[in-house]
């Protein structure tokens, strides 16, 4: 049903789904939850209420659900739900929830989270995302869909990244980013749409129908807020509406200046 190593411990009370291998020198908590045909690798410590879905490959020396890092937490139930198809490279460190959060850090499917990664407490990332090595994401931090972000990059605690995103290695994010946005700098600005994933998503009509908006909402005529209302009011366009609505939610603001946009 599973192999696992010779010098591992699993406590009792884990669950360990069918087709499971575990590797040499790990240590799986007694209430963590490991889906059907997961590879774990060597020296991993899989901790707390941690649920992977199934096919999940976790490498070498990877913390999974460790506590959070987090003075305020003090030992309280609090839960990583990670789910499916998700490679999760070496030393990446992933950790639950806080009482004072939701409760719950929650990871989509089919993500790449390369050596080193860090993903805070009570975050949210969604699916088919690519963070590079050392990428690090503070507490509450929320990422969407399709978000890559580069190497040697740290999002500020609550941040918000909307779907479809790039990133550049060694930015430094502190405010939110709106979807499908080219982002670059410290502090990081928005530099123009993220072409290369919506050529992947969108009809080529689509896409000139958000590049038009866009160029609206970063036309400095008016606060981004009010062009952003104006454009949600007249367009029924469901992408559109999520485009305005990010914007109209956006509690950290958006950094763009001289935007450019084809």
């Amino acid at each position: 049903m599973y192999m696992i190593g010779k010098t591992s411990i699993v406590k009792e009370g884990a669950k360990i789904g069918k087709n499971v291998q575990i590797g040499e020198f790990c240590i799986i908590d007694e209430h963590t939850i490991i889906g059907d045909e997961c590879i774990i690798g060597n020296y991993v410590h899989i901790s707390g209420y941690t649920t992977l879905g199934k096919r999940n490959k976790v490498f070498n020396n990877a913390a999974v659900g460790v506590p959070p890092q987090d003075l305020k937490y003090a030992g309280e139930k609090t839960e990583l739900i990670i789910g499916d198809d998700n490679l999760i490279r070496e030393f990446t460190t992933l950790n639950p929830g806080t009482a004072g959060g939701r409760g719950k850090t929650i990871i989509g499917d089919r993500n790449l989270f390369m050596a080193y990664v860090h993903i805070a407490h009570d975050c949210i990332v969604g699916s088919d995302c690519i963070l590079a090595n050392n990428a690090t994401l503070g507490g509450h931090v929320e990422l969407g869909d399709y978000v890559n972000i580069g190497g040697l990059t740290p999002v500020h605690q609550f941040v918000k990244i909307g779907n479809g995103c790039m990133i550049a290695g060694g930015s430094v994010l502190t405010q939110d980013i709106p979807p499908y946005c080219l982002v670059e700098g410290n502090r990081a600005y928005i530099r123009g749409l993220n072409k290369h994933r919506m050529r992947k998503l969108f009809s080529r009509e689509e896409i000139d129908e958000i590049n038009r908006v866009y160029k609206i909402l970063f036309s400095h005529t008016a606060p981004i807020r009010e062009l952003a209302q104006a454009q949600l009011d007249k367009n029924p366009n469901e992408t559109i509406a999520s485009i305005c609505e990010f914007i109209l939610s956006s509690t950290r603001g958006i950094p763009f200046k001289g935007v450019q946009s084809e």
